[in-house]
């Protein structure tokens, strides 16, 4: 008897000991993969098209029951339906003899004509016709139907079967303001045609009459007008060397001028990346790449284009100077956004050429402008910091370019100041402890800046955006979209009205249209979240801290799986990344769950946070907190937050924290757990910078510095030097899994291979993929990349191990159609 009693109390012990931990739930992590949340959850945010004749707007909107499409007329505060689905479906069944339905209508590219009272667009069907292509006579298409309907009629006009011109020409055509001359890029040469040749190559751009002119004959590679960006190999270079490519560059408003910023990169050494499973025998990629510390520079220098008299004028810079240099340009009004082409206009109407000029450790800034038509250069305004400078902006011209604004961090925040037209400061429009982000439009008949910016009110999460008016003249800034979420604007051309979107991480998104004085004139569209929610879908949760100096405020988001039971224990998953460009927390409603919900559903508790020095939009104090420390900065609040929350909340286990992310934060997680190995028990590192001293040399030398020294010659050189993930390899205890593509020309796998050797030289055991061909973002193999995350995690941290050969959670997904 006294043997079976003590057999149930065991067995109870047992029983209430597995109650009391999680247990990974590999089947409601499956439920919100990025296709099934494709299926429940669609608009979340109303986009704009903003017509050219009134103040009208056109957008799309889904829902679970199909897109609508809507017309907008602010003026007049009407909202109403593009089109009658119902009716749609039936006119495009009876033009195609495809069946529609109001919910399963055809994915449209609306172009809008005779004055915007019409719209035309084209249906592809599923019959098949001989094609009219004079190259593939015998070859059969789907027909196509060229329709106008206009608005408020009652049916469809055939206007053709011509299938849509060609869009090739986007990939290497820019063309002018006026459409009289498009430029291209041709074996490193700049090449022109006139419009009548560019009709040509637009219908057939291997039609052998086209006329091609070369202005240039200097260039070459990696010293060229234009050409290829990364991404090509070397047998698709050799095949590809006769065809045209983009040459990127700024039109005078008059279409006479072009300006083009060339850059030497011969004396950049190489990098190189294979694709192993190409074809029988691997093939290379070759690029330039640019290390911190490295003498070798980019030698920059602008060149300005006459058309009539096909000279070419070079800017009086010194161009073996190390610095970046950034040309202005005017900035798109929301009206031309859908515009078949949109060249890249110069900021000036006025024959001057606005640019900034940056030293290469980014402790000075110039504010420059030249002649257009001599090529002198004046200085306007000149910036110094001891960090650097990383959030730059191009002036803002008004008042018939007499004046300009500037955007600077001279007093430790992002503001605006305002200039005469010789760099004399004529008063600071902003001022206080926030961060002016953006300029939306200025009103110079009333004087008023409109913006964005994050920080004014004290009581809100300091990273939500928020739009404001301003005087030119300075003031308080007045909020034109009050409320305690995270916002997202779109204004109309003179920023009469705006379409506000906004939402937090724990509330619907919704959308509504507001005028220039923040009054709001209708609510346009609330997200339908309907499919989601009945899926068990639960907000999480936003929270606040203390950093590691007990002080600075950090602002974080905890999610939580949707069977959460509070009387149990969960692990820890820290999802990171260290800025210092952003942080990587969401502040609005996001369907991008993959690294974050999906990953609590498994049975953890996962948190992202932001640290000291991880987000340019707060203090440039805040932002430049890790300079000089690139590898160890954020680590401290990333354990001390998180020692925060299992002090408030029961149900963590602090006791089983793990760490992840993905590029900076594959980085910062295996240096969490070399620099921490007592704490963080468990790590997953994706496609890390773990090496900064071979990342790409404007992203380390801005972020960490690189110095100026006079050798003993006394020749400039720059010291680049840094503390790596592999120096600390002998530190593991815990279970760290490193992954990266084999292919990536971002941050180059060898960062993560020079870890694995280090670990191996240690004597360590941790796991390691390889994903082949894979770029930085692993792109089909994300989902494969998830469930290895998934199964580390839960090894280590549940005490679970999976050790099926096939990966279920993917493959029941996948039709056996054969």
């Amino acid at each position: 008897m006294k043997k079976i009693i003590t057999s149930i109390f065991l067995l109870c012990l047992i029983h209430n000991y597995g109650q009391d931990k999680a247990t990974p739930n590999y089947d409601l992590a499956a439920k919100f993969s990025p296709k099934n949340l494709a299926k429940m959850v669609h608009s979340t945010s109303v986009r704009p098209h903003w017509l050219k004749f009134g103040n009208k707007f056109w957008y799309q909107y889904k829902t679970t029951d199909g897109s609508n499409y809507y017309i907008v007329d602010a003026d007049r505060r009407t909202k109403r339906k593009l089109f009658d689905n119902d009716k749609m479906a039936a006119w495009l069944t009876e033009i195609t003899k495809d069946p529609y339905d109001a919910k399963h209508l055809p994915r449209f590219d609306f172009k809008f004509v005779k004055n915007e009272t019409a719209i035309q667009f084209r249906v592809t069907s599923k019959e098949e016709v001989r094609s009219k292509d004079t190259l593939s006579k015998k070859k059969m298409e789907n027909k196509v139907y060229h329709l106008e309907y206009v608005l408020g009629g009652n049916g469809l006009k055939i206007l053709s079967n011509d299938k849509a011109p060609k869009e090739d020409w986007k990939k290497w055509a820019n063309i002018a303001p006026d459409s009289s001359v498009v430029f291209f890029s041709k074996k490193f040469n700049l090449y022109w045609m006139d419009k009548e040749n560019f009709l040509k190559a637009v219908k057939n751009d291997k039609d052998s009459t086209i006329v091609e002119n070369q202005w240039t004959k200097d260039g070459e590679e990696h010293y060229g007008y234009g050409g290829y960006g990364r991404g090509l190999d070397n047998e698709e270079i050799e095949k590809r060397k006769n065809d045209r490519f983009p040459i990127r560059g700024y039109w005078s408003s008059d279409s006479k001028k072009f300006v083009y910023q060339r850059t030497d990169s011969r004396d950049i050494k190489e990098l190189w990346v294979i694709n192993s499973i190409a074809k029988k025998r691997p093939t290379l990629e070759t690029y330039k790449y640019h290390m911190p510390g490295e003498q070798e520079y980019y030698n920059r220098e602008i060149l300005i284009f006459d058309i009539e008299s096909k000279g070419i004028k070079k800017v009086e810079i010194d161009s073996t100077k190390q610095q970046y240099i950034a040309i202005f340009s005017k900035p798109r009004k929301p009206s031309q956004y859908d515009d078949d082409f949109n060249p890249t206009l110069l900021l000036s109407d006025k024959g001057k050429i606005y640019f900034n000029t940056i030293s290469r450790d980014r402790k000075k800034l110039d504010i420059c402008v030249a002649d257009i038509n001599t090529g002198k250069v004046d200085i306007l305004i000149q910036d110094k910091t001891n960090t650097y400078f990383y959030e730059t902006k191009p002036v803002y011209l008004l008042r018939n370019e007499t004046e300009m604004i500037h955007w600077s961090e001279n007093d430790g925040w992002g503001h605006f100041y305002r200039y005469n037209s010789n760099g004399k400061l004529i008063n600071r429009i902003t001022k206080g402890p926030f961060h002016s982000f953006n300029i939306k439009h200025i009103d110079e008949k009333t004087n008023t800046m409109y913006f964005s910016a994050h920080g004014v009110d004290k009581s809100l999460d300091p990273y939500f955006e928020h739009t404001y008016r301003v005087s030119l003249l300075g003031g308080t800034p007045k909020i034109l979209n009050k409320g305690n979420f995270n916002t997202m604007t779109s204004p109309n051309d003179n920023h009469r009205y705006f379409v506000n979107n906004f939402s937090r991480v724990n509330t619907v998104p919704k959308s509504e249209l507001r005028n220039s004085d923040g009054s709001l004139i209708m609510n346009l569209e609330t997200a339908d979240l309907s499919s989601l929610f009945d899926s068990g879908y639960q907000f999480p949760e936003p929270f606040k801290a203390k950093a590691d100096d007990g002080i600075t405020d950090i602002y974080g988001v905890i999610y939580k799986p949707f069977d959460f039971d509070e009387n149990k224990k969960y692990p820890l998953l820290e999802y990171v990344y260290p800025g210092p460009q952003t942080e990587s927390v969401n502040k609005s409603f996001s369907v991008r769950m993959d690294r974050l919900d999906r990953m609590a559903q498994l049975g953890f508790v996962v948190i992202t946070l932001g640290n000291r020095g991880g987000h340019p939009h707060r203090s440039k104090w805040y932002h430049n907190y890790g300079y000089g420390d690139l590898r160890d900065y954020g680590l401290a609040d990333k354990k001390y937050v998180a020692e925060q929350l299992a002090n408030r909340h029961s149900y963590i286990d602090i006791n089983k924290v793990g760490i992840y992310g993905h590029s900076g934060g594959g980085f910062m997680s295996t240096a969490a757990i070399l620099v921490y190995p007592d704490f963080f028990k468990a790590a997953y590192s994706q496609a890390g910078n773990h090496d900064n001293s071979m990342y790409n040399s404007w992203w380390s030398e801005t972020h960490h510095g690189v110095k100026e020294e006079i050798d003993d010659s006394g020749k400039l050189k720059y010291v680049y030097d840094i503390e790596k993930n592999q120096s600390l390899a002998k530190n593991l205890k815990g279970h760290l899994f490193l992954v990266t593509g084999d292919m990536d020309n971002n941050v180059h796998p060898g960062a993560t291979y020079r870890v694995a050797n280090e670990l191996i030289k240690a004597n360590k055991r941790f796991d390691f993929m390889i994903l082949p061909t894979q770029r930085h973002g692993f792109g089909n193999m994300s989902e494969y990349n998830f469930w290895l995350r998934a199964d580390h995690f839960s090894k280590h941290l549940l005490g679970i191990e999976n050790n099926q050969i096939d990966m279920k959670m993917i493959n029941k997904d996948i039709p056996m159609t054969k």
